[in-house]
């Protein structure tokens, strides 16, 4: 985690939580989830709960420099909207899971 500060987190996350729900997910945390998480809560702190493509076409250009949205699927396998946004404690988007699609988690 590093240098990587929360200031938007919501009220009652913290980061031993988020591990603890990563660890059920499967994904071991490491600096660029990290940045990811920060980025949601950056985003949720900003803005009214928007659409899953929103938020996914914003996560692709916020993190563009690394491979935006295909780099975040390597980290966050499960769908980066839907894990990224149950580890950083903000309410997933309308749509985000549906089985009917083959979303999971």
């Amino acid at each position: 985690m590093g240098s990587i500060k929360f200031p938007n987190a919501p009220q009652g996350w913290n980061t031993e939580n988020a591990e603890q729900i990563a660890q059920t997910l499967g994904i071991d945390l490491d600096e660029e989830h990290w940045e990811v998480v920060q980025g949601l809560q950056d985003y949720f702190s900003t803005h009214e709960i928007s659409n899953r493509r929103e938020l996914r076409d914003a996560l692709d250009e916020k993190f563009h420099h690394l491979g935006g949205i295909k780099h975040l699927y390597q980290l966050f396998p499960g769908g980066p909207v839907a894990q990224g946004c149950l580890i950083a404690g903000v309410e997933m988007p309308a749509g985000t899971i549906d089985q009917s699609f083959g979303s999971s988690l």
